[in-house]
């Protein structure tokens, strides 16, 4: 039975990236909502919404778990839709607080990610709960994922916009940061000139598919990818490849979400 996977657009190949690698024998859907695209700047209501017709198709094309790879759903609408959906779901948050935990470490946590995420106190709840002595400094970068859209994944522009949005964590010397989109480790090379060495990163994507490994089962038939999108896939052709990385994709078609009451 194939492993669903979804993100508000294309972002979350990141995550099935990462999926790919632990699981290369996995069949894996993914629906991308690119007609509803972004979901940070979407009420909590309505991203469950969409959410919830989302997991309701990959149901019927006989996803027997979940994982969803958006950090803005996982941190309004997952808590709220575990128990319906019927099949395990996965966020994207509680992988991220156990990679951090894994870190280890007294310094403060920084996390970015969309304004909705940051807003929703997801991430700062979670990692003070395990650690309430630790400081948590939360910032939204919404012109990190625009950045990402338009490939502009290294160069001054990119690093000048970086560097503007992390210069308070820096000044309170965080010693991780999470990267809380799933846009974001295309920048890692970024991330990585601003903060140096000694600052690590903890990539969603990464910590979601390491989560699963203790859950899943061995394939023997090597997995296919087929991917779904809420729009027209023409546009979405050539930055695929940008979030996917290498590997066949064994096809992208466009969908219909029905509403689901």
């Amino acid at each position: 039975m194939p492993l669903g996977v979804f993100d508000s657009g294309i972002g979350g190949l990141t995550v099935v990236r990462a999926l790919r690698s632990a699981f290369p024998r996995r069949d894996i859907l993914y629906v991308g909502d690119t007609a509803r695209v972004p979901y940070g700047n979407k009420s909590a209501e309505t991203v469950t919404t969409y959410s919830r017709e989302i997991i309701h198709f990959l149901k019927k094309k006989g996803a027997d778990r979940i994982v969803v790879a958006c950090n803005t759903a996982s941190a309004l609408a997952v808590g709220k839709l575990r128990e319906s959906a019927a099949v395990p779901l996965h966020g994207m948050i509680e992988s991220g607080v156990e990679a951090v935990l894994a870190v280890g470490g007294d310094g403060p946590v920084g996390v970015i990610g969309t304004a909705a995420t940051v807003a929703s106190g997801a991430y700062q709840a979670a990692l003070s709960h395990v650690r309430p002595e630790w400081k948590i400094l939360a910032q939204p970068t919404p012109l990190l994922a625009a950045l990402v859209e338009e490939s502009w994944l290294e160069g001054e522009v990119t690093e000048k916009v970086v560097r503007h949005y992390l210069e308070p964590m820096m000044r309170e010397k965080i010693r991780v940061l999470v990267l809380a989109c799933t846009h974001y480790p295309l920048l890692k090379g970024v991330f990585r000139k601003v903060l140096g060495s000694e600052v690590a990163l903890v990539d969603s994507s990464e910590a979601c598919a390491k989560s699963l490994e203790s859950t899943e089962t061995k394939v023997l038939e090597k997995g296919e990818l087929k991917i779904y999108l809420s729009d027209e896939p023409g546009p979405f052709f050539g930055r695929v490849e940008n979030f996917l990385g290498s590997g066949s994709v064994g096809s992208i078609q466009r969908i219909v979400l029905e509403s689901v009451g």
